[in-house]
């Protein structure tokens, strides 16, 4: 589920214009690497763990936000490079693993003059000098550059895309067209610079693009991607309402290490809250360490924050996402891996995503 603010800003379930998110979709690559203006709202979301030759560790996220103000074919108002269609925005944040800091950024941008868009040519999103590019052949190149932060990276697909959800949609809440088209490169090798420092590792890379809200019932979400040792990976999401259970519609995809992908229902696994942390700035209470077991895949694991301070606080929205560290047993082999952990709700209501707002 994406991972940043799944849904922002989408006031209502398919808003006369825009397309819903329905069974069916077909998948095509690089295509659906680009941009999907029919929907409503799209992100493209990196995130990685990297290291320097000193063994100095980095997580880093950036994202890119496309959110529809006009639908296609609206023809209503003139004209003008000033009369947008799409607003856009993106997330960048570091978190410096060894010096406890973590630097979190956002821009906004009607993009008028061509500073921020999508699609052009190889360049698939950018606002000012924040950007991701296709590279020929498979993977990105990407870079962003803010006050006391910057990463340049390159990343390469070691595996193909993994699918999410049931026959092209990832559902969210109940109701047709209440779900997302949503797929992830999981596995992206990883170099390039970290706050000019060379680094490498492993990123995590996902694109959804949808038209929907989330139910009057639902509050929030935790969603967790990992890499593990044994080369497969993990991604899970729960979706929390307001009574303190969390959605049927809670899911994940378990990957091996041959690329192989595993539907996690929600009765497959257990995500449970074991630590907290409470942020001085916000009054926030973050669970950042999680049992997480999926017992039909022998698989059990002890996740925690590789850094407590990782909240993002943003206007209109707070919420957590950072790097993580994880250990356990696959089938009684031990296991340990690192990712990536998004939180939200915990520090306030989720702006524009309940009926009604």
């Amino acid at each position: 589920m994406r991972a940043c603010l799944l849904w922002l800003a989408s006031a209502a379930l398919a808003v006369a214009g825009w397309a819903p998110a329905l069974p069916g979709w077909k998948y095509e690559f690089p295509r659906d690497h680009g941009n999907h203006p029919d929907f409503k709202t799209e992100w493209w979301y990196f995130t990685g763990n990297l290291a320097a030759e000193d063994g100095r560790e980095f997580g880093y996220q950036l994202t890119f936000f496309r959110q529809g103000v006009r639908p296609p074919g609206d023809e209503l108002l003139p004209k003008s490079r000033f009369v947008t269609s799409h607003i856009k925005f993106a997330h960048f944040t570091v978190s410096d693993l060894r010096d406890k800091k973590f630097h979190f950024f956002q821009k906004l941008s009607r993009g008028a003059y061509g500073e921020a868009g999508f699609a052009d040519g190889d360049r698939l999103a950018w606002i000012d000098n924040w950007q991701m590019k296709r590279k020929p052949g498979g993977g990105f190149l990407i870079s962003a550059t803010a006050d006391g932060a910057s990463i340049n990276l390159d990343l390469t697909e070691a595996k193909a895309p993994v699918i999410h959800g049931k026959d092209g949609v990832s559902q969210k809440s109940t109701g047709e067209g209440r779900g997302s088209h949503y797929y992830s490169l999981p596995s992206l090798r990883t170099t390039g610079t970290v706050n000019n420092l060379p680094v490498a590792g492993k990123s995590w890379f996902d694109h959804e693009w949808a038209s929907n809200q989330l139910g009057e019932d639902q509050v929030g979400w935790d969603w967790i991607s990992l890499h593990l040792d044994d080369g497969s990976e993990l991604m899970l999401f729960q979706l929390r309402k307001k009574d303190g259970t969390r959605d049927e519609h809670s899911s994940g995809t378990l990957v091996g290490a041959d690329g192989s992908a595993t539907p996690i229902g929600i009765n497959d696994f257990t995500l449970d809250p074991v630590e907290f942390w409470t942020s001085t700035a916000t009054g926030g209470k973050y669970p950042i360490a999680w049992r997480i077991a999926i017992p039909g895949r022998e698989l059990e694991l002890d996740l925690r924050a590789a850094m407590l301070d990782q909240e993002l606080r943003l206007k209109p929205i707070v919420y957590w996402e950072g790097a993580v560290r994880v250990s356990g047993k696959s089938r009684g082999t031990p296991v340990t891996g690192k990712g990536y952990l998004e939180m939200t709700g915990y520090a306030g209501k989720i702006v524009g995503m309940q009926p009604g707002q």
